[in-house]
């Protein structure tokens, strides 16, 4: 790639870095998530670019998930790759779990590692190098799942303290800053083994953006992109309307969210199964545990109303029909029956 391009490139990545933290005041703590690779480093580099110059104060976060027999040599070059960039760096070692699979399971790991930095250094935000790419696989995983709207969104540029400025930037742009950046001290960014490993659906969805690229002429990555943030419009809308609809309809005493059927059964459905969703978060439902089924389960309860028995939903909440509502007990709530109607 020419010295000319690839100047281009680094100025593409320092500007949306610089936009994605426009809102912030001088002198603001900014993290930058790394893990050493080619995506993070060329994110580290640019925030290091706009951090001095825009006043900043910028540091790099290294995670640790000690999951792999050389990850904390792996993390230690991370963080002195960072320091010869300009920033300071810590290293933070976590401890990952089962849930979800190894995936998620070090994802959860890894985010909250993070919060948790950003809120002992009081930072404003948390950069995240995911691209463009990485939003095309996002969309295509949720896809085939059987998603909404909402999911299908995928990832936000912003989300409270999470900013992924390089969401809207190609790969290639970001790794040829990042080389550029990277040649300058005389290192190289670290090559996961984990991103070849077919045993993650994630790499298995990224060998299959090139065939979707060939078979649609090209410009997959960019249209699944464009639906993502074209999604991200709509949901935003109708959860606003939801949001309204759940406060003027649903009430709540002693650990039980009701609302009436027939002013459930005026809503759109598509207002309505965020209510529904919305009354067992406030139940005490776990956000990543309530799918597809258990919605379905609380809108027949609505609109299919034949005097079935009580359900149940992850974390204790049960859902019964009583009087003409549909009510959600917390797993506190008294357990007296009112009777079916």
């Amino acid at each position: 790639m020419s010295a000319r391009a690839s100047s281009q490139d680094t100025l593409a990545c320092r500007r949306a870095v610089a936009e994605a933290l426009e809102d912030l005041d001088p002198g603001s703590g900014i993290l930058v998530a790394c893990s050493g690779g080619a995506d993070s480093l060329g994110l580290a580099a640019a925030a290091a670019w706009v951090g001095t110059r825009a006043t900043y104060g910028v540091a790099a976060v290294i995670i640790d998930h000690a999951i792999q027999d050389d990850s904390a040599a792996v993390a230690a070059e991370a963080a002195a790759t960072c320091e010869l960039l300009g920033l300071r760096a810590s290293v933070i070692t976590v401890s990952v779990g089962s849930h979800g699979g190894p995936e998620a399971a070090a994802r959860a790991a890894r985010y909250a590692a993070l919060e948790q930095a950003a809120l002992d250094a009081g930072a404003g935000a948390v950069l995240l190098g995911h691209t463009r790419e990485d939003q095309a696989e996002t969309v295509l995983l949720r896809l085939a799942r059987g998603s909404g709207a909402r999911s299908l969104a995928a990832m936000s540029p912003r989300a409270g303290l999470w900013r992924r400025p390089f969401l809207d930037l190609p790969r290639s742009t970001v790794r040829s800053a990042a080389a550029e950046a990277l040649s300058v001290i005389g290192r190289s960014p670290w090559a996961d083994p984990h991103n070849d490993d077919p045993a993650f659906s994630r790499v298995r969805v990224r060998g299959v953006l090139p065939l979707l690229d060939d078979a649609v002429g090209g410009g997959a990555v960019l249209g699944l992109a464009r639906s993502a943030s074209l999604l991200r419009d709509d949901a935003d809308a109708l959860d606003s309307m939801a949001s309204e609809a759940f406060d003027r309809i649903v009430t709540t005493d002693a650990g039980t969210w009701s609302a009436d059927c027939s002013e459930l059964l005026d809503l759109p459905t598509a207002l309505r199964t965020r209510v529904l969703r919305s009354m067992a978060l406030a139940a005490g439902a776990p956000a990543d545990t309530i799918g597809f089924d258990h919605v379905r389960t609380l809108v027949a309860f609505v609109t299919d109303w034949h005097g079935q028995a009580e359900a149940s939903l992850p974390g204790g909440v049960r859902a019964d029909r009583s009087c003409g509502r549909l009510c959600l007990h917390s797993s506190s709530a008294d357990r007296r029956s009112i009777g079916g109607a």
